[in-house]
């Protein structure tokens, strides 16, 4: 059957999900498929027989990241310094993703690629070595349904070690306007990371998010002057999934804004 042909690398639908999200294959071991998302921030698995091979050439990502590129900044005599981000990222590719679009936005960014079982204990070295504005924690997440109540963090992929690492984050710069903290990924446990010290995380209904979602939060507020407060819904709506992926505090933006040109 054309099903034992699915092998490492190859872009995958799964038939009981209506074929809804398209996934890469990691590995496939006794019969089940290790998956994780293309465009979404999601590990899963699958039974091989449930799966039905896409071609990754024809591949469209639906989703359209919003036009943030200098959204607040005016041609005129003063000069503007947008807010400088370090991005941790579990994802070697969804890190690069994002990292093109900060580029494209012309903000400032320092991207590492970290396993997510290794954020708390390396986070705040790489705080104290960038000094950033703001920091995004995130990678892979799942809420694991079938273990039960999803307000137990032992029911989630990696929705623990990115509490953990927030928790580390906080203890670095206690103050949520000095130092703003994007965390967490697709299903990740949304209050236990509010509660943890972020300003913003995923995912209030434990829905999946887009690749670009917190670099999204991360660049808009970035381009947004220190004196004016973030819209946050109409921040949030620039994500795939709006209010649904992630919800956040309000804040002020972080952009310095000077004079003389």
């Amino acid at each position: 059957m054309v099903i034992f042909l699915i092998k490492s690398g190859d872009y995958i639908t799964r038939k009981s999900y209506q074929n809804d999200m398209v996934f890469v294959v990691l590995s496939v071991k006794n019969n089940i498929v290790y998956l994780k998302g293309v465009n979404d921030r999601l590990y899963a698995d699958s039974p091989l027989e449930d799966c039905q091979i896409v071609d990754k050439n024809i591949l469209n990502d639906d989703f359209i990241p919003p036009g943030i590129k200098e959204q607040n900044l005016t041609r005129d005599d003063y000069f503007y310094i947008p807010a400088k981000i370090l991005h941790l990222d579990g994802d070697s590719e969804y890190l690069n993703r994002c990292m093109n679009f900060y580029k494209e936005n012309k903000v400032f960014a320092i991207g590492r690629k970290i396993e997510e079982d290794m954020l708390a204990s390396s986070i705040t070295e790489y705080l104290e070595e960038v000094k950033p504005d703001i920091v995004i924690i995130t990678g892979h997440d799942a809420y694991l349904r079938k273990k039960g109540d999803k307000k137990d963090l032992n029911n989630y992929k990696n929705s623990k070690n990115f509490v953990q690492a927030v928790k580390q984050a906080r203890k670095y710069e206690k103050s949520h306007e000095k130092l703003i903290i994007i965390a967490g990924a697709c299903q990740s446990n949304y209050e236990e990371l509010i509660k943890a010290g972020a300003n913003f995380a995923s995912s209030p209904k434990r829905v999946n998010i887009h690749a670009l979602d917190p670099a999204i939060i991360a660049v808009s507020i970035a381009l947004t002057k220190k004196s004016e407060e973030v819209n946050l819904i109409e921040l949030l709506s620039k994500t795939k999934n709006g209010a649904l992926g992630i919800g956040g505090i309000m804040c002020n933006g972080m952009m310095y804004v000077g004079y003389p040109r």
